[in-house]
């Protein structure tokens, strides 16, 4: 539950974390009774929020004055001053829809905080928005232990079938050199 609480926290954090496909393992063992559905819902959700709340009053704290002066290269003043527009007509939308839009999550986060959207509908929507991601995440999981028999004799079979097609290939390709070679003396 602890690792599956901080790589939902980390991934907020830092984006390359894969922590929705960590989430779909934790459900893969809810599957295979090894965790439970409620405790995994429960530490990856909220170590998502409390992931997107770091980011929230980093940006926040910081402020706006100082990201507009730093113009770091993939947060740029540009940027900011763009979703500042979008932000102040659909910001809690973005908020309540930040978990399906992978990719720009952080800054999601990090720009709610800099405009300072208030923190009595943040939470709520950031909740919400990683609760539906997440049950996804953990439905695909289970569903996967629940059938994993049938997905492994599938994946055997498709690697099965995959290296029979490469060595045919392989063979291929040495014939044909052995092929070059043997007419390239004659």
């Amino acid at each position: 539950y602890l690792f599956l609480l901080f790589s939902s926290w980390l991934e907020n954090i830092f984006p390359p974390i894969p922590g929705d496909t960590i989430t779909a393992i934790g459900a893969f063992f809810v599957a295979t009774g090894r965790l439970s559905l409620i405790g995994v819902v429960v530490v990856t959700t909220f170590g998502s929020v409390t992931g997107f709340l770091t980011l929230f009053l980093l940006g926040r704290y910081l402020g706006r004055d100082y990201f507009l002066r730093k113009n770091f290269r993939y947060f740029s003043r540009d940027m900011i001053l763009k979703a500042e527009e979008r932000y102040k007509s659909q910001g809690y939308l973005v908020v309540l829809l930040n978990r399906f839009l992978p990719g720009v999550r952080s800054a999601i986060s990090l720009i709610a905080g800099i405009l300072r959207l208030r923190l009595a509908y943040v939470i709520p929507l950031s909740t919400i928005s990683a609760l539906l991601w997440n049950l996804i995440w953990i439905y695909a999981g289970y569903l996967l232990g629940t059938n994993w028999e049938t997905v492994k004799k599938g994946i055997l079979r498709l690697i099965r079938n995959y290296n029979i097609f490469v060595g045919i290939i392989l063979l291929s390709l040495l014939l044909g050199y052995l092929l070059w070679r043997w007419r390239k003396k004659r």
